[in-house]
């Protein structure tokens, strides 16, 4: 609905995204970024105008997203050829790979917490139906693309920490391939290798079962580590060389990404120290923190519409709640069997209890390790890219979105097991997604309320 109710370019830098599909198809594959590409003037006229046709005269020249890595352009420049570049019909392409971030989510909250089914559905439930989420899922741009890879290698990283059953070489490719979608990406490639190196560290300990990646004792499993490592590591260097030595070749370098590129063509677009200079740090960090907040939940066209003014306050109530659950149900009441509960005081490797190895429950927690890490690594990049440009978009954090999704899920849960304890039965098991799910009604007034006002 949200990508067929939504007025043409009405979603930030969808023109851009569009030209360099409409570029690929007529061209081939793939478009320079050059000066003259960002035209901020002629930009802020047709957005003002809320992109009428008479306007858009120039708009093919909107090209300021050519730097960007080409994979989601090459895929749809299929659909836009076999379209004759319809624009309804590249946004359905972006729909169909959003739904697979959503399977994505769920595959990985379910790889996590194989017994927890309603988390699972409460993690995928929040991804789908964050209304600046779904807006952008259903636009044409490459962050959709780039979400599907990082919840790809989620589940990998999940499968891989607690089963075996994921080999590094395949995470290897996945990051890879990110690499190739967008630079938003590009903190899987710490991220990997952290897991590598968690893994190595669990299986160094006395294990009945030791992993097939690492063998056991200290000496073969730094051999190990090492070969996982050069395993993950060539598909990486690869496929991330085809582009890196095409941008160096016509950007110069060490420009790997375009960015510097990138820099120097958008003239005009607001510096975060210029804007500190005017308004100081105080209201700088106030504007940054209001808008982001507001951004990341629903703000919509160019950021000019945002959601009723009570949905903000409700959501972060919501979300308040679930952050009071997530500390119930982890570390306050005793009482709760929660799956993922870590004691302060973690067993020494060398003592067993009652004949169990006390680190058999270490790769749960090295996967709830790497979820926190993913998190926080999505919101330095979205911090980093602030401190150039004034960019107060929360949806550049969307890769650190299945995270939220999972501890949001757990939070509201660790209410319903609060409640239920001693109950010893299933009541109200699905009560977190059935909150979560209330983020529905909202979507259909965004779509029916507040989108058709995007329109000239």
């Amino acid at each position: 609905l949200s990508a067929i109710r939504t007025p043409d370019w009405q979603v930030p830098d969808e023109p851009a995204h569009y030209n360099y599909v409409a570029q690929v198809a007529t061209n081939g594959c793939c478009p320079l970024l050059e000066a003259g590409d960002w035209d901020s003037a002629y930009l802020e006229t047709i957005k003002g105008a809320r992109f009428a046709p008479e306007t858009l005269g120039n708009f093919a020249a909107i090209q300021y997203e050519d730097h960007q890595p080409p994979l989601y352009y090459l895929l749809a420049s299929v659909v836009f050829k076999l379209t004759g570049g319809s624009l309804l019909a590249l946004r359905l392409f972006s729909v169909l790979i959003g739904a697979g971030v959503v399977a994505g989510a769920y595959a990985t909250a379910r790889a996590l917490l194989s017994d927890q089914p309603q988390i699972a559905l409460g993690a995928a439930a929040l991804v789908a139906f964050v209304p600046q989420h779904m807006a952008m899922l259903a636009a044409v741009n490459n962050d959709g693309l780039a979400e599907l890879i990082v919840a790809l290698t989620l589940w990998g990283v999940v499968t891989y920490l607690k089963t075996d059953r994921f080999r590094v070489g395949w995470l290897g490719v996945l990051v890879g391939i990110g690499l190739l979608t967008k630079v938003s990406t590009l903190f899987l490639v710490g991220l990997v290798p952290l897991a590598v190196l968690i893994k190595a560290w669990i299986n160094a300990h006395p294990d009945p079962t030791p992993s097939p990646e690492f063998g056991g004792g200290l000496g073969r499993g730094l051999a190990s580590l090492l070969r996982a490592l050069i395993v993950f590591a060539i598909p990486v260097l690869v496929i991330g060389a085809v582009w890196w030595l095409r941008d160096v070749s016509v950007y110069g370098f060490p420009d790997l990404f375009g960015l510097a590129r990138h820099n120097a063509v958008v003239v005009g677009q607001p510096r975060t120290a210029d804007l500190i200079a005017q308004v100081g740090w105080s209201e700088y960090l106030r504007r940054g923190v209001e808008t982001t907040f507001q951004s990341f939940w629903g703000m919509f066209g160019w950021m000019n519409f945002g959601l009723p003014a009570w949905a903000y306050p409700a959501i972060l109530f919501v979300l308040g709640a679930a952050g009071v659950g997530l500390v119930i149900g982890l570390w306050v009441d005793k009482r709760l069997p929660h799956p993922l509960r870590i004691s302060f005081a973690f067993p020494s490797p060398l003592r067993r209890e009652g004949g169990q190895n006390p680190y058999q429950r270490a790769p749960q927690y090295a996967a709830v390790a790497i979820l926190i890490m993913t998190a926080l690594l999505a919101m330095l990049q979205y911090l980093y890219y602030n401190t150039e440009f004034v960019q107060f978009q929360g949806r550049y954090m969307y890769p650190g979105l299945i995270p939220l999704g999972i501890f949001v899920a757990l939070g509201l849960d660790g209410w319903r097991r609060l409640i239920m304890v001693g109950a010893g039965r299933s009541t109200l098991r699905w009560f977190a997604p059935a909150i979560i799910l209330l983020l529905v009604p909202l979507n259909l007034y965004v779509i029916w309320r507040v989108i058709p006002g995007l329109a000239p």
